[in-house]
């Protein structure tokens, strides 16, 4: 991630997690289904998030602030909608930012979990691919 230039560091953590909440938020109004598929993509989404860092931390790190975005984007994007949930909310529904933080952070870490596990595999079979001599 710290590759990249600033503004598509942004985007990344912040404007795609809100957008993409706001897109699950209006269908928390619309239908059950669609809203639960979507969540089930937030997922993936959080795992290939955590990919582009380089261990649980560094990924842990980009869930909690994705998380947290993704879930205010739901809450904020369903009340200006203004149709009744179609799917079951916690209970008081500001509770979802702390779950969907949660598991942004939980999915993201593990993705730089796996992220870290490949690049160390990659060295021991191939180490001129992490500029390291055989």
């Amino acid at each position: 991630m710290s590759e990249n230039p600033r503004p598509v560091q942004v985007v990344l953590v912040a404007v795609l997690p809100a957008v993409f909440g706001a897109v699950c938020g209006y269908f928390l109004g619309v239908s059950e289904a669609t809203y639960l598929v979507l969540s089930a993509i937030g997922i993936a989404g959080g795992v290939g998030a955590g990919l582009d860092h380089m261990g649980a931390r560094a990924g842990a790190r980009r869930g909690l602030a994705a998380g947290s975005i993704f879930g205010a984007a739901i809450l904020v994007a369903h009340e200006v909608h203004g149709a009744e949930p179609k799917a079951e909310l916690p209970e008081p529904p500001i509770l979802l930012i702390v779950l969907t933080t949660v598991l942004g952070v939980a999915f993201a870490a593990f993705g730089g979990w796996l992220r870290e596990r490949y690049e160390r595999r990659r060295a021991v079979i191939h180490p001129s691919a992490m500029g390291r001599a055989p």
